[in-house]
């Protein structure tokens, strides 16, 4: 795996790090030098994730922590004790996810709603009023969420998806407008920003649908790499944005 120093130093939490994504994430930025801190609830698929980042960079701190992030006193108590033990945070990446869909939009089930509000919304300000604090502390602080393009152009069958990730932008967009305040005139130093995809793909899922043309999906290699370069660029390029990985509609 590439290995490099972008990140050296700095301690980023991830959030629903279990998954495909979570843990391509996890072995972009422990290659890149970051401190990592995994959380999920699915604490067997987690630790999967984290060997995975292990092994792929011995020499990177990468540590799993099972955590509910649908209860708030869990996700500030991860948050509370990640900084305690390592000082500083510098960043959360936002990574649950889920999805339920329709033929129809009158087919819609509001039961897939009350899933989808939890999984994408309420971890969303649970672990934002968790690391609002230490990331403003931070040099360069970034709070990154995954969203789809769906929330700016919903679709008839994907209307509680597409409710529910276009809320988790506008939490996340108030967010940005917390840390722009805070930097007064300097501009912010802290970052809230938005990666936006259509979909996403991976080896497994290749391997399922070998057949599938996956067109306008992300790898998710592409996105764990766009991950990290938030951190690239300025507090002030990248808060309040959505930068897109797909085709904008």
């Amino acid at each position: 795996m590439d290995t490099d120093s972008r990140l050296a130093g700095l301690v980023v939490a991830v959030a629903g790090a279990a998954g495909p994504v979570g843990r391509a994430a996890l072995i972009r930025l422990a290659g890149a030098g970051a401190t990592v801190i995994a959380a999920d609830a699915d604490a067997e698929r987690l630790a999967e994730a984290v060997d995975a980042a292990r092994d792929a960079h011995p020499a990177a701190t990468v540590i799993g922590d099972t955590v509910d992030l649908l209860d708030p006193a869990a996700t500030r108590a991860w948050a509370d004790r990640t900084e305690k033990e390592f000082g500083r945070i510098d960043g959360l990446v936002h990574l649950v996810g889920g999805w339920r869909g329709s033929a129809t939009f009158a087919e819609t089930d509001l039961a897939d709603w009350e899933l989808l509000e939890k999984l994408l919304i309420r971890t969303v300000q649970h672990t934002s009023l968790a690391f609002h604090d230490a990331l403003l502390r931070a040099e360069r602080g970034r709070y990154v969420l995954i969203s789809a393009a769906g929330a700016t152009s919903p679709t008839a069958g994907n209307a509680a998806y597409s409710a529910a990730k276009a809320a988790a932008e506008a939490w996340t967009l108030a967010l940005a407008d917390a840390f722009r305040r805070a930097g007064g005139e300097e501009g912010p130093r802290a970052a809230a920003a938005i990666l936006v995809i259509k979909a996403l793909v991976h080896d497994a899922l290749r391997a399922e649908r070998p057949n599938a043309k996956f067109a306008g999906h992300t790898d998710v290699t592409d996105l764990a790499e766009a991950i990290a370069g938030v951190w690239d660029r300025p507090a002030r390029e990248v808060n309040g944005h959505r930068l897109w990985l797909t085709p904008e509609p």
